[in-house]
């Protein structure tokens, strides 16, 4: 908890200084009870059993949340939860492509957890990485179904949650990709599922405005997780090469969805973008 956010040490300060009550600095130093509030409280992150949900997962339970792990296997999830060390977790087993799945995963939440205030939308896939003219539409299909559609239906999901709960309101984290702003080679499945994620960051957060639920996207690049293992033996390049890729460790990306998911609902980071520093990014790489 930041001192910003703590209870006490911000008003201690402001009377230290000598602030008259109203004051823009006591004003500043003494949170609402609402900011206080939203600091911590129920989250359900799919894709938990690996990676970056995982990671996510593991970071938000230590630093005190109460943790819903889906993902489509249990043992995954009870690893994650076992990892957890004794912290606040539930085991929730769901297909997000599956549209009663996802009914009932948030059904559970209303039942066992009785409110959610974050969702960390991450559940995903890459699909093969062929060139466009062998991709088959069943692997296209399959993409989209799990990065698009199921990032849709969770969502939906925790809007109609969010916004009927009391007190109302809540956020969505959805893990978008660097594939948003550049994409790799190959990739045209996974690339304009990533596109479509953005479009529907920015609807959430227009269409949750009247409900006081906040929507931002993190966009991560080269998170080392089991899907990015082949980074280290070489991946495609733009100019048609195969060259290894620098890595950053997914406990990064973990502290970043903290921060995003700690800020009191009056405030929001829409966008976020966190990559290996060297990795063939920006510019000529």
């Amino acid at each position: 908890m930041t001192r910003e956010n703590h209870p006490t040490h911000g008003a201690h300060e402001a009377a230290q200084a000598g602030d008259a009550p109203g004051s823009r600095t006591a004003e500043r130093a003494a949170p609402t009870a609402e900011r206080v509030a939203r600091t911590a409280g129920t989250a359900l992150v799919t894709g938990a059993g690996s990676g970056i949900g995982r990671a996510v997962a593991l970071t938000l339970a230590d630093a005190g949340w109460t943790v819903v792990l889906a993902g489509r296997r249990r043992a995954s999830l009870e690893q994650t939860a076992q990892l957890a060390g004794g912290a606040a977790t539930r085991c929730v087993p769901a297909d997000v492509t599956d549209p009663a799945a996802v009914t009932a995963l948030f059904d559970s939440v209303r039942e066992h957890e009785g409110r959610l205030d974050l969702l960390f939308n991450n559940a995903g896939t890459f699909g093969p990485a062929v060139p466009l003219a062998d991709l088959s539409f069943e692997d296209w299909r399959a993409v989209v179904d799990v990065n698009l559609h199921g990032a849709f239906l969770c969502a939906q999901a925790a809007f109609r949650l969010m916004k009927d709960q009391q007190p109302r309101g809540g956020r969505i984290i959805n893990n978008g990709s660097i594939s948003a702003h550049t994409p790799r080679p190959g990739s045209i499945a996974y690339t304009a599922t990533k596109h479509a994620m953005t479009g529907l960051t920015k609807s959430l957060s227009l269409d949750g405005r009247a409900h006081d639920v906040a929507c931002g996207q993190i966009d991560i690049g080269n998170a080392a997780t089991e899907m990015t293992a082949a980074m280290s033996q070489g991946v495609p390049q733009a100019d048609g090469n195969r060259a290894p890729e620098p890595t950053m460790n997914a406990d990064d990306v973990a502290r970043t969805v903290l921060h995003m998911a700690s800020l009191p609902l009056e405030a929001n980071v829409q966008f976020a973008t966190v990559l290996a520093t060297k990795m063939p990014y920006i510019g000529r790489g």
